[in-house]
């Protein structure tokens, strides 16, 4: 990857650090003490030194004297490097909170488009290990780069007061672990960009592995599932081997390096004790000091490491926030409180693809509590036309009316909150049943939901659960069939009982028996109430005041059940193909 897409991720990365910067500032000061500190303790160990010059001769009142003022040293050292990290990790665990917050949050403003055509599991990747993969960036990068770049200049200005010439060895010398540790920089932030994008898909497959694994059993994919897994799990192992090798390069050969410079130090500084140019003490402090000031660069080549793959990570992270989120509501948008359920569609025009078309010249007139019923074949774009009346997508032209005002002059959550949608996918949250219950009226009272739970003919089994209402499930049902599921969400729309309903094929997964009973509990609730029911099961429109027939995303007839058999059209064939032989 570029220089610049990394600084692409590194800039916005740093945004969410300045909040912070405050915890940061005080955390870089101790991180400056513990340094210095550090530093320090090298010329108290070198005066000990040479304290003790031969045998017998030896002022131990002198350095009794050092070593408590080295003890002291070396406690504020401590105290100062525990805060600081301490800090540090409050720092980086703040700023990932708010990243993986804010990802989170425009993840619920994006489109359906969007999310219709991303992995649902690389989704949960990048939300989740990569924003991880972030955050020990963060702990490793923060403290060791600045301690290790205080370290580099400190160590620098001691060793010049004390000799010059070997100082300039040790600078001419110690630049070549900075050109190895950059050679090996450039190759793993694109290995390590491609190993979390490899985790991506691996993860997209085991997330569709596990939620249809029912699926995966009947029809003995199995075997093929692991085909694909292991593909997937080696083209990883790949990347990430090849990422770690180009990581691991980085230490030792940085060490490599480093000991060179310690062995120059040591010959030089021996020669030059010998000539008398310093004291055995001074040459025990510089080696001290030698080393020291090799040892950072070690340690920020594994920082520049860690941070290749924390920018990486970054980048997935940030393509979620900086998604574009659907069309925001205008400042001036009609809030809908009471509608009359009448529905206008004036020659809509959609499609999701715009080389193929879907729905075209689209008209429709739909008063106040009509039941209307849209039937068609697969494909014909009923369900595209409830995403419409939804605004999960916008219409490309004409426009669709609610109580006379174009649903695109109107707040989204208020237009959503006159529905109450039954879908043939059931979804259950991870909670109790009454929580799943109430999931559009928190605030219900246990009577009401009961007598919601009584309507949808789901009490009983209700009743029937271990904890009853208070049953924990978890968000695929757990052990509920699929009908048991598909009546608790009836139950969930009996609660609230919005002006206008959705049915689309909500009874599909239910018995014909039960299916009775739920017809008739939905003709109480449509009482008064516009509804659109989608079905394909033709016995369950009977009863609509009109029947909307649609094909290749055109209305091609529409009246009551018995007009449309006596028209012997199109819909007269799609009920014949379903109860004659």
């Amino acid at each position: 990857m570029s220089k610049q897409e990394k600084t692409g991720s590194l800039a916005p990365l740093l945004k969410y650090v300045r909040p912070h910067s405050g915890l940061l500032i005080v955390s870089l000061l101790l991180a400056a003490v513990s340094v210095a500190a550090t530093l320090y303790a090298p010329i108290l160990v070198g005066d000990a030194v040479d304290l003790i010059i031969t045998k017998g001769n030896v002022d131990f009142s002198g350095v009794a004297k050092i070593l408590v003022r080295l003890g002291a040293v070396v406690l504020i050292s401590a105290v100062s490097q525990w805060i600081m990290t301490l800090l540090t990790n409050k720092v980086s665990y703040l700023t990932v909170r708010d990243l993986r917050s804010d990802a989170f949050a425009n993840l619920q403003k994006l489109p359906l488009s969007y999310i219709d055509k991303c992995k649902h599991g690389d989704m949960i990747s990048r939300l989740v290990a990569d924003i991880e993969n972030v955050s020990d960036g963060l702990l490793m990068g923060f403290a060791q780069l600045f301690t290790g770049l205080v370290t580099i200049v400190g160590t620098l200005i001691f060793m010049l007061t004390i000799n010059v010439r070997i100082t300039l060895v040790v600078v001419v010398i110690t630049p070549l672990s900075l050109f190895v540790a950059r050679f090996i920089s450039r190759n793993t932030f694109k290995l390590f960009r491609r190993q979390t994008e490899a985790r991506g898909e691996l993860t997209a497959l085991v997330g569709e592995m596990v939620g249809s694994g029912k699926t995966v059993k009947a029809f003995g994919y199995e075997d093929t599932a692991e085909e694909r897994y292991e593909q997937l799990n080696q083209q990883l192992r790949h990347v990430w081997v090849r990422a770690v090798f180009f990581s691991s390069l980085t230490n030792p050969c940085t060490r490599f390096i480093n000991g060179l410079v310690y062995s120059f130090v040591g010959i030089i500084g021996a020669f030059t004790a010998i000539g008398g140019g310093f004291t055995v003490g001074q040459l025990s402090c510089f080696l001290t000091y030698a080393n020291q000031y090799t040892k950072p660069f070690n340690e920020i080549s594994g920082v520049i490491t860690e941070l290749q793959s924390a920018l990486a990570a970054a980048r997935r992270s940030f393509e979620v926030i900086n998604a574009q989120p659907e069309t925001p509501d205008s400042d001036d948008a009609l809030t809908l409180k009471e509608v009359d359920g009448s529905v206008s569609a004036s020659d809509v025009f959609f499609s999701y693809d715009p080389k193929v078309p879907l729905i075209e010249h689209f008209n429709l007139n739909v008063k106040p509590g009509q039941h209307i019923a849209i039937v068609g074949p697969t494909g014909c774009g009923k369900t595209t036309f409830i995403n419409l009346l939804m605004r999960f997508y916008d219409v490309t032209g004409g426009e669709i009316k609610v109580s006379g005002e174009d649903i695109r002059n109107c707040t989204r959550s208020s237009l959503r909150s006159q529905y109450g949608m039954v879908l043939q996918e059931t979804w259950l949250k991870t909670g109790t049943i009454a929580e799943n219950i109430s999931y559009g009226r928190p605030d219900a009272t246990r009577e009401e939901i009961i007598k919601a739970a009584k309507s949808a003919h789901c009490h009983s089994f209700i009743k029937r659960l271990p904890e009853g209402y208070d049953t924990l499930i978890s968000e695929d049902g757990g052990s509920l069939s699929q009908g048991q599921k598909q009546l608790l969400c009836i139950a969930r729309i009996m609660l609230s009982l919005p002006p206008m309903l959705i049915l689309d094929e909500a009874t599909s997964s239910i018995d014909t028996r039960t299916e009775i009973l739920i017809q008739r509990a939905f003709s109480e609730m449509m009482q008064g109430r516009t509804s659109f029911i989608i079905a394909h099961r033709l016995s369950t429109v009977r009863e609509a005041d009109r029947i909307i027939v649609m094909n290749k995303g055109h209305i091609v007839e529409q009246g009551t059940h018995d007009e449309l058999l006596a028209a012997d059209g199109f819909y007269a064939g799609l009920y014949r193909s379903q109860y004659e032989i």
